[in-house]
């Protein structure tokens, strides 16, 4: 017996860790595909991660659109506590559920 220690075995790779300088690539919820995903979480906490790790870049440009006519059509303070909720339970809707339906009196600009 050898009282020399054999190295610490690397740790696994993290599901779809990619190398730097690569983009990080996701299964995108939204897409149903395989695309680049954001470069980091575009917020704070498990919400933030949640889209890290499964939503693309396409598809939060996708929500960030969608996103300003909510704002807009139903003049959402982003700054109040009611407004962040809002918009994110729209977001869940849009990225992870059903999708993010249109407010009643929303009319495309070449229909007003």
């Amino acid at each position: 017996m050898s009282d020399e220690k054999s190295p610490a075995p690397a740790p696994a790779p993290a599901p779809h860790a990619h190398a730097p300088g690569e983009p990080h690539m996701v299964d995108c919820v939204k897409l149903g595909r395989r695309a680049e995903g954001l470069p980091k979480p575009p917020l704070k906490g498990d919400f933030g991660k949640r889209v890290y790790e499964s939503v693309s870049k396409e598809a939060w440009r996708m929500w960030l659109d969608h996103s300003k006519m909510l704002v807009n059509e139903f003049r959402l303070d982003l700054m109040s506590e009611n407004g962040q909720k809002v918009w994110i339970t729209e977001a869940e809707k849009f990225l992870f559920g059903e999708g993010s339906a249109l407010p009643p009196e929303f009319k495309p600009q070449a229909e007003k």
